[in-house]
């Protein structure tokens, strides 16, 4: 499984509304990530409207050409398009370290 992370910015003035939307994600969101093969799917808001996400998968580009793919997502992203600052453009971060990764790697 790859580790993604990934940032996006919320618009400052929208965030106590995206985090209501994030507390009752729709049910067939939710399963649709799932079945998506998104896993452990988290995200993380900082008060200027940094928004972190963190998932694992087998694929990214795949996970996300699955969830293009869904009715949910295009109504979900439908609604959700207005809370982003330059759009719903995901920056993937590189990973720079993994305590895991290293510890292994004295064994």
């Amino acid at each position: 499984m790859r580790r993604v992370c990934f940032t996006l910015q919320v618009k400052p003035d929208r965030l106590d509304e995206y985090r209501r939307r994030h507390a009752h994600v729709w049910p067939d969101m939710l399963a649709a990530l799932r079945d998506a093969g998104w896993h452990d799917y988290s995200l993380f808001l900082r008060d200027d409207g940094l928004l972190v996400g963190y998932l694992l998968t087998e694929d990214f580009a795949a996970a996300q050409a699955a969830m293009d793919a869904t009715d949910v997502d295009r109504r979900w992203q439908a609604e959700m398009a207005e809370f982003f600052i330059n759009g719903r453009h995901f920056v993937v971060l590189d990973e720079v370290f993994n305590l895991e990764h290293q510890l292994g790697a004295l064994q």
